[in-house]
């Protein structure tokens, strides 16, 4: 397997309490050539005081952007800054199991793919196994993703020679469902790695569990990342609820 630069994008917001297990999981990968690109997004706690404690580790790179502008502004801005043939993208509270790399990279040269993304684990705030498995369609198609984000933005990881640097959004929500959007437009179906290879945090008030919020900033992608008016995106939004109310549930698993 070649072992390609992979930059792991990292933005950080108030991070203090995870943010140390998340880097120790990416420098526990069994594939070594990576570097991690921490964009802190103003964060008042104690997370830039953590972060600079690692810049001993040449790989890490960190920037402490001035003002609080957003997720989509930091991940943009670490984009900017990479110097990889691959980009990947792990959030300040998630955590990556061991060989979450070496097999990623493995499987995207193995099959040709420039864009991969894998299934990933729920666990709670304290960093406990919810017993959720979140899986996606093994061929998943522009259309499938059009009604819902099957990719975790823990695991997507896409190839730079092949697409270039994609522009993240600047909204506040949903950059990461526009994001993969892009991507699908252009190769039509994406494979995942079938097999959990990550690890997100679900907290009390996390989109997650918060449907009146998705419900909210879903249909603000369909209106403003797509473009359509008011009547097209209810129509969306009847297809996206359908998809989160009967078919999404059919890719949680339940596991031991």
């Amino acid at each position: 397997m070649e072992t390609s630069l992979v930059s792991v994008i990292i933005p950080t917001f108030n991070s203090e309490k995870y943010i140390s297990d998340t880097i120790i999981s990416v420098q526990n990968q069994t594939y070594q050539n990576w570097e991690i690109i921490l964009v802190d997004d103003g964060s008042i706690d104690a997370t830039r005081t953590i972060i600079i404690t690692f810049l001993t580790d040449k790989r890490i790179q960190f920037y402490p952007l001035g003002k609080n502008s957003g997720t989509g502004v930091a991940r943009n801005f670490g984009v900017t800054k990479a110097a990889g043939k691959y980009i990947a993208f792990l959030d300040a509270d998630d955590l990556w199991k061991p060989q979450k790399l070496e097999k990623q990279i493995d499987f995207m040269q193995t099959h040709d793919l420039p864009f991969t993304f894998s299934f990933y684990e729920w666990m709670d705030e304290n960093g406990k196994t919810m017993g959720k498995r979140i899986e996606a369609p093994l061929n998943l198609l522009y259309r499938q993703l059009f009604f819902c984000n099957y990719v975790g933005n823990l695991t997507g990881i896409y190839d730079v020679d092949y697409f270039g640097k994609i522009s993240i959004s600047s909204i506040r929500k949903r950059q990461d469902w526009m994001h993969w959007l892009t991507i699908l437009k252009k190769i039509k179906t994406a494979k995942p790695v079938p097999e959990s290879l990550a690890f997100y945090r679900i907290h009390t008030h996390s989109l997650s569990t918060s449907k009146t919020e998705l419900i909210r900033y879903n249909f603000a992608v369909y209106r403003q990342f797509h473009g359509f008016n008011f009547i097209v995106s209810c129509f969306c939004m009847i297809g996206f609820l359908f998809t989160q109310l009967v078919i999404k549930p059919f890719y949680k698993k339940t596991i031991k």
